[in-house]
């Protein structure tokens, strides 16, 4: 009877270990495959082209790719980083983001389980990645993706809120998400004004209250205020770094929404631990 236990919980284990590789497989190539759609939004909405139409192409020559060539990550090493046709090089960064899109995928997968929150938030983080692309190549944060954003936080607070207590539950949900986007929008108009009176220049653009406010409705006031912290301190020390090293001079403008957008995902995977870290220090 003890072998036959052990042999069922060995088969167990080993079904529950298939399962999990499928899953985790399925959430990588699935993120991979948002990623490669998140190329399309970085380079086409700054130049003002359709999403849509023409479909994806080599930007020299023009020739369509094929279902082979789109295959995300492995259509860039099977064609080694040259289009097929043209020889034009195909720049690593279409390979990286999908595979940085697949384990971004991963990771709120592992952290969030099978629920509506890992729907939710592998489009929130998608949002912020092609917002940090698209500042860093053009400076700019296209109000299309800010505002939709925003619009799109609101629906998933409404959404959580339901799950959790029906119509009650997203009453709650939408103060919280408004509540966060508001208080985001005034956290980055303080900071940009300081910064100004501190530089003598503009510290801030437009677009990244507005990212701020996306932020905000995704995760509410608690988390704005931690990823604020988190992106000025990390900006801070980058861009410190970055003048000291002569790669920037004091009056030349560096992209801020990339550091708003990595302290927006690190205090979405550790948050709890940021405050409760900070909260027993002030106690000690």
């Amino acid at each position: 009877m003890r072998l036959v236990l052990i042999h069922l919980r060995v088969e167990f284990l080993v079904m529950e270990t298939l399962v999990s590789a499928i899953a985790n497989t399925f959430v990588f190539l699935f993120g991979a495959c948002i990623g490669s759609f998140l190329n399309v939004v970085i380079y086409r909405i700054p130049a003002g082209l359709s999403l849509v139409h023409p479909p994806s192409r080599c930007p020299k020559c023009g020739h369509r790719l094929g279902k082979t060539e789109n295959v995300p990550v492995l259509g860039w090493l099977w064609l080694k980083g040259r289009c097929r046709w043209c020889k034009t090089p195909i720049s690593p960064r279409y390979p990286t983001i999908e595979a940085v899109t697949g384990i971004i995928f991963l990771f709120v997968f592992w952290q969030f389980g099978y629920t509506l929150e890992t729907i939710g938030y592998c489009a929130f983080l998608s949002w912020l990645l092609s917002l940090s692309m698209i500042d860093f190549d053009t400076m700019t944060l296209p109000s299309s993706l800010t505002k939709s954003g925003l619009l799109l936080g609101l629906v998933f607070q409404a959404i959580i809120g339901w799950e959790k207590a029906a119509f009650s539950g997203i009453a709650n949900q939408l103060i919280f998400g408004i509540g966060g986007a508001v208080l985001g929008i005034w956290l980055l108009e303080i900071i940009g004004y300081i910064g100004t009176l501190i530089l003598g220049q503009q510290a801030m653009g437009d677009g990244d209250g507005k990212l701020m406010a996306t932020i905000g409705a995704w995760l509410g006031w608690k988390y704005v205020l931690v990823g604020g912290f988190l992106a000025c301190g990390i900006g801070s020390i980058i861009g410190g770094g970055a003048i000291i090293l002569g790669i920037l001079n004091k009056k030349q403008p560096m992209p801020f929404g990339p550091f708003l957008a990595l302290g927006a995902a690190l205090t979405l995977f550790f948050g709890n631990q940021i405050i409760s870290a900070y909260v027993n220090l002030l106690i000690v």
